[in-house]
This record gives structure tokens, sequence and C-alpha cells, in this order.
């Protein structure tokens, strides 16, 4: 399977621990779409950490964009902007089984570590080395759940 990841990346992490990352198939690419896009990440990134933390948002020396106006500033597109009722989590989907975050439906990952060890867990499905990835979640040897885990995919 071809990867989706481009070869250069740049990853900035802001004073409230934000990370913000660009990425770009060559050095020119990756130089252009900083520069063209740096005042619309700012403004988008003070505006969702004070979202998050229900406080005014900082002044920055670029007018706040929207949502839309960044991605096409940055290239992308916008996968999903429905609001999340449950804080974006949900517990197990009772007919499928597995677990959801805010990304979709988790994949469950079946594999052994590099320490010979059986790991069994759900993955988040947002691209790797995006800035909101969630972490995985895990299943505790001999629980309930590992005894009847069925996997997505084994490595």
């Amino acid at each position: 399977m071809a990867s989706t990841e481009a070869p250069i990346s740049i990853t900035v992490k802001t004073a409230a621990g934000s990370l913000v990352t660009v990425r770009a198939n060559h050095g020119d690419e990756l130089d252009l779409l900083v520069a063209q896009s740096l005042d619309a990440i700012s403004s988008a990134v003070s505006e969702l950490e004070a979202a998050v933390k229900g406080v005014a948002p900082v002044a920055t020396s670029a007018p706040a964009m929207a949502p839309a106006q960044v991605a096409a500033a940055l290239g992308a597109s916008i996968i999903d902007n429905a609001p999340i009722d449950n804080g974006g989590w949900s517990t197990q989907t009772p007919s499928l089984g597995g677990k959801n975050c805010p990304h979709g439906k988790m994949t469950a990952i079946q594999g052994t570590g590099k320490d010979g060890k059986t790991y069994r867990g759900y993955f988040c499905p947002a691209p790797k080395g995006a800035f909101d990835k969630c972490k995985n979640v895990y299943v505790r040897a001999g629980s309930a759940e590992w005894n009847t885990f069925v996997a997505e995919q084994v490595k």
C-alpha cells in the first residue's frame, strides 16, 4: 500500500502545547506553504486553543479565518465538520464491536511487539503524524475482551 505521507514535513509546537504539521513533496513547496499560511495557521491555532480552554482568543496580527479558508491555504480539505455529541468518544459499538474516536472507527490490530509479546488494540484511523491523532487503546492480556478480540489486521 502506498504511503500518503509527503517526504518533507515540519511540526511546530505552540505555547499551549498544540502541534501543527505542514507537509510538502519538496523544499520549495514547503517554503511556499509555510509563507502562504503562517498567519492563517497562527489565527486558527489561537482560536482553537481559546475555544478548548473556554477563554477569549489571544489577538494575532492576522484576522481570523474560517476553517475552509485555512484548509484552502494549506491545499487541504475538511473531512468532517459536524459536531460530536459525547465529547468525541464512544465506548463499544454494540453491533460491530470495536471502538470509535473523533476520526471514525478505530482499526482492531493484533501483532507482536519488538519485545516478542503479542499485543491487541484499537488504532485511530487519522493519518500517521496527524497532530490530533488519538492514542492507541490496548486490550489488557487475560481480560475477557482479550479472549474475544477479533483483529481486522495482523502485523
